[in-house]
């Protein structure tokens, strides 16, 4: 079998509904075989053009449906930094559609022979293929109806984001179809739509779901990568995420999901993990990039290219800083929005993204490409802005267009209402961190707030436990962070204790209320609205069990009820949701200042009072006539105004209201004392009683 020549361009397998196109890159190789897989039996055909070190082939007769993977030759110098070795099948960096997990058991995927220390120094020859999934040509069309009409596109300040894993969402919702649970389709049910509107969430972060490889040593202990933090096809959806198959209906189910959402107005934003991949350091397995082009696709030690610069803590970096590289990533991230119709992209460890050689530049080659692609520069962009290497903590430095995971904002939040965190530093992340993002013109959506993550407690767990409990990961309870920077009741774990669980519930509301009325874009960690608890794992990476799905029917119908209300109430009140900083001076036509802080007894914070170590009491008042926005008809947008109390105090304390001049009457809104308290009004200068760590939420009566 003999192909045509065919084209350098586009790269990976295209279908032109008569044959297919392949090509690859590979700078270093000296051969390259393309495989086509029917059962087990494997068909070789040499691709013998290359153009701009591409190695491409046309195959009449070739379509949809059909398995491949690649083989290619070179030498095999890991001190050189090359370690072709054409005996170990290579999936496309390009492929559309992966059929399935890695199976370790079946052969030896490891390049070397696994013997003493310098094992990788010697080529193992024994062939992989029964081990390595296989890639799939894909019929690409797809019927999007009147997407590009209905997606929201939602703006920035009104967007609130629900970080969710596709399996653990709906693998045990009992009203989802069972064949459809766990899966992309089942994300896309009635049922989880449903759940989503109700709560009023705007987008749905989904946590990992390119195609991933599992790493062998979790394989070893019965185990998996759950999160997904580990690409192996930066352009296939997971496999294992389809319900209707892997023969390239996961890329159609993928397409039908989104679709589903954007009807739902719910935006689709992917976290994509570019920093690294699957195949780990010198020791890891080859399954791709390792062997297509080992000194092209990854960031090598300079003084010894046998070693991988590892930023991200996995074994590998990728070398974005390569021309041929940085277009793969382009390219993908091109693919999903124009193909698939995402709306953005949450970019794990983004720091690492950013390095040209060992600093993290803001203006690296990434980022400049970034913002002038017409396609890309008008997507939401969110960064975590740290990677492990040195200097890699960058919160706030992320360029404009760009917003971030704000790591400063979470862990101030939950210092305060443990009591430790400076008031001064409370206001400054309740209002949208000014310090970094205002003087680079950015506004206070840049900052995605965030108390819990999928990476540490949910948030019962914060205030149920002190000490982390990760025994089922089966590291001797090594891994995850030590410091849950919270505070639970004095009490560790599950208890009956009536008074601890009411104070354990009354922190999961102050969390809650914090984090929805702050200046900013609130990201809740799915499931906490439920009271999903991990029991107490803060690193329930490779759980993929009852640990990490949620439990439909274990639900905390109270809370549900509170978190509904809240994200409703901020939804109602453009106060909460601004397009600029505070200033705490009066703005648009208003008498009273934008913001206005005060002390217990009712009188202006001072000096003294923001520098104090202990004082965990303050009051804000938010003008609504100061809001500074107008509607897209050019009309000025003005809100009620809003007193907002808050005691993170272990002692109960009684507020004295600001001067009549800021509001003569005040009317409970919002309590974390009580949830079901009724609306009661308050005189100027009256009295507000607050219980220990408790916030109140007060409206101007008209």
């Amino acid at each position: 079998m003999r192909p045509w020549p065919g084209r350098p361009f586009p790269l990976g397998a295209r279908w032109d509904g008569e044959g297919t196109n392949f090509s690859l890159f590979s700078e270093h190789a000296e051969r390259v075989e393309l495989c086509l897989f029917d059962g087990d039996r494997e068909t070789r055909v040499e691709l013998a053009e290359r153009t701009a070190h591409c190695w491409h082939g046309y195959m009449r007769g070739v379509g949809p449906g059909q398995r491949y993977a690649y083989r290619c030759h070179g030498p095999y110098a890991p001190e050189q930094g090359q370690r072709f070795n054409a005996a170990k099948l290579l999936l496309d960096p390009y492929a559309k559609a992966i059929e399935g997990p890695v199976a370790y058991d079946r052969a030896n995927v490891l390049p070397y022979v696994p013997d003493g220390d310098d094992a990788d120094l010697t080529r193992d020859d024994t062939d992989d293929a029964a081990a390595v999934p296989k890639c799939v040509v894909v019929d690409e069309r797809f019927e999007w109806e009147d997407d590009d009409w209905v997606r929201p596109r939602t703006p920035w300040h009104e967007t609130v984001v629900y970080e969710v894993h596709v399996k653990g969402f709906t693998e045990r919702h009992p009203g989802v179809r069972p064949d459809l649970r766990g899966t992309f389709a089942g994300l896309a049910s009635d049922e989880a739509v449903a759940h989503l509107k109700s709560l009023g969430v705007t987008t749905v972060e989904l946590l990992p779901t390119h195609h991933i490889a599992d790493e062998q040593f979790i394989v070893d202990r019965g185990l998996s990568n759950y999160w997904g933090y580990s690409s192996i096809g930066f352009f296939a959806p997971h496999a294992l995420y389809a319900a209707t198959g892997t023969r390239g209906e996961q890329v159609r189910e993928f397409k039908g999901m989104v679709k589903a959402l954007h009807r739902a107005g719910i935006e689709v934003i992917l976290d994509v993990v570019y920093n690294h991949t699957a195949e780990g350091n010198h020791l890891g397995p080859m399954l791709s990039f390792k062997g297509v082009d080992n000194a092209a696709y990854y960031r090598l030690m300079p003084d010894n290219p046998r070693y991988y610069m590892d930023f991200t803590g996995t074994g590998n970096s990728l070398n974005s800083v390569h021309p041929s590289v940085l277009r793969l990533i382009m390219d993908s991230l091109r693919y999903w929005v124009t193909d698939c119709h995402v709306d953005g992209f949450r970019f794990d460890l983004a720091s690492a993204l950013a390095r040209q050689f060992y600093e993290v530049d803001r203006l690296s080659a990434f980022f400049e490409t970034i913002h002038q692609d017409p396609v890309l520069s008008q997507v939401k962009l969110i960064a975590e802005p740290w990677d492990v290497g040195p200097g890699g903590y960058q919160v706030g430095n992320f360029p404009v267009l760009w917003t971030e995971w704000n790591g400063e904002y979470r862990d101030t939040i939950r210092d305060f209402w443990r009591g430790g965190a400076r008031v001064a530093d409370f206001a400054t992340r309740f209002t949208g961190s000014s310090d970094l993002y205002q003087s680079d013109g950015r506004t206070p959506y840049a900052s995605i707030n965030f108390v819990t993550a999928h990476d540490g407690f949910t948030l019962v767990d914060l205030v149920s436990y002190n000490e982390k409990h990760n025994e089922a990961n089966r590291e001797d309870n090594h891994d995850g962070t030590d410091d849950n920077r919270s505070w639970n009741c004095g009490v560790e774990g599950p208890t009956d204790d009536p008074e601890v669980v009411a104070l354990r519930r009354r922190q999961q509301r102050n969390f809650l209320t914090t984090l929805f009325l702050s200046q900013g874009v609130p990201m809740l960690l799915g499931g906490d609205e439920l009271g999903r608890t991990q029991h107490g794992n803060n690193n329930a990476w490779c759980q993929d069990n009852e640990i990490s799905w949620f439990d439909w029917e274990a639900v905390d119908e109270e809370l549900l009820a509170f978190v509904r209300r809240l994200m409703q109430f901020r939804a109602e009140h453009p106060v909460f949701r601004r397009t600029t900083f505070l200033e705490g001076r009066p703005a648009g036509g208003a008498l009273l200042p934008d913001v206005w802080w005060f002390r217990p007894d009712g009188r202006r914070m001072t000096r003294r009072d923001w520098l104090q170590a202990d004082g965990h009491r303050l009051g804000v008042f938010l003008n609504g006539a100061a809001i500074n926005a107008r509607t897209e008809q050019g009309e000025a947008i003005h809100d009620d105004s809003f007193l907002l109390i808050f005691n993170a105090f272990h002692e109960p304390v009684v507020f004295t209201l600001p001067p009549p001049r800021f509001g003569r009457r005040w009317q409970l809104e919002l309590s974390t004392m009580d949830p079901h308290a009724e609306r009661q009004t308050f005189p100027g200068r009256g009295l507000v009683p607050l219980e220990a760590r408790s916030v109140v939420v007060l409206r101007r009566a008209s």
